[in-house]
């Protein structure tokens, strides 16, 4: 970050040295001298005064951007340590070069004639005096600095770690099963020789379907409405290869329908009901979606029948999948929970309304 270029550091540092050198030069004498001063006299204390603060001003505006330019704070601090006893240097060499040509200009041009004459020994205690203010300068000029290079990496991690969440969030999204669309256009075109309205019916669902998924996927929330119409559009798909041994009910909580959700998150629930479930038994079963809103907390639910089959990889993968994008956008605010009660497998969401 080139700190010494922006406007809130160089007005900062320009009313620092000026409130300063007041303090430690101006104020004591017009304030703590006690006698009556001359004009020229007060005059003279307010341009010494202004002088020095200009001079260290455009001394440090300088070093500043040195700094800026040319060391990284980011590597060895032993070389960093040395550059900056030099810079040290070269400002009292510059300072004690520039400070007492331009305090006689100042004299002259006030018309005031002090009774005091600096001396050789005078001229170096100033060095140290300026020394210090200096050492207080480069301190402030580092904090802020360092301060603003931390917050710099800090902001860089959290859009790195944003970066690889959205990563994260896109790999785990749900998509239309490759194998789902390969059957669903078999069965579409056996579906033709016997009844064309009811093929052309299904295609459209698997267009719509098909659309949902390339282009809802792509956000991470979407409204549990949106996400029914198309959970319907599968079902219906899928009954062209279950026929009757696929019954499908709902039971929704219509104060639900407007609330935020993943999306296909639903529809992963039902593919896995449909796959590791109504699948595997000869006489079909039920799936039951509802949900219900509860303690500000959307549940949803969904019932198939059949059994819990935990050895079954890809049933493994799915519930997987879930509980990480879920993790990823709430935290340990939401749930994931799949359960077998009574020959029926209960999947269940719980997650915070938005």
């Amino acid at each position: 970050m080139n700190l010494s270029l922006k406007r809130f550091y160089i007005l900062f540092n320009l009313i620092g040295w000026v409130l300063l050198f007041t303090a430690t030069l101006a104020g004591p004498k017009l304030f703590l001298s006690g006698t009556i001063l001359a004009p020229e006299q007060i005059l003279y204390y307010w341009l010494e005064t202004i002088t020095c603060a200009l001079l260290a001003f455009t001394l440090t505006f300088l070093i500043s951007f040195y700094i800026d330019k040319k060391i990284n704070f980011n590597s060895d601090w032993k070389p960093i340590t040395w550059k900056i006893l030099l810079i040290f240097t070269i400002v009292q060499a510059l300072y004690s070069l520039f400070i007492w040509p331009m305090l006689d200009f100042v004299q002259e041009y006030t018309n005031y004639e002090s009774t005091h004459i600096m001396n050789f020994v005078g001229k170096i205690y100033n060095v140290f005096y300026f020394s210090t203010l200096f050492v207080i300068w480069l301190f402030v000029f580092l904090t802020i600095k360092i301060y603003h290079q931390l917050k710099t990496v800090q902001i860089k991690q959290l859009e790195l770690k944003a970066t690889l969440k959205e990563s994260q969030l896109n790999t785990l999204k749900g998509q239309i099963n490759p194998h789902f669309m390969f059957n669903s256009l078999n069965n579409i075109r056996g579906l033709m020789l016997e009844d064309v309205d009811k093929a052309r019916n299904m295609l459209t669902s698997l267009s719509e379907t098909l659309r949902y998924s390339l282009t809802k996927s792509a956000l991470n929330s979407i409204s549990l409405e949106d996400e029914l119409e198309m959970v319907e559009n599968y079902i219906e798909i899928s009954k062209i290869q279950f026929e009757d041994r696929l019954h499908f009910e709902t039971h929704i909580d219509k104060n639900s329908l407007s609330k935020q959700i993943p999306p296909m998150i639903i529809q992963m629930l039902i593919e896995n009901a449909l796959k590791h479930g109504i699948s595997n038994l000869k006489l079909g079963g039920k799936i039951t979606l509802s949900t219900a809103i509860e303690s500000n907390h959307l549940q949803i639910e969904v019932i198939n029948s059949g059994t819990l089959q935990k050895t079954k990889k890809g049933t493994q993968l799915g519930i997987k999948n879930i509980k990480k994008r879920l993790k990823l956008l709430y935290g340990e605010t939401a749930n994931f929970r799949l359960v077998e009660i009574e020959n029926q497998v209960i999947a269940s969401i719980k997650i915070p309304l938005i």
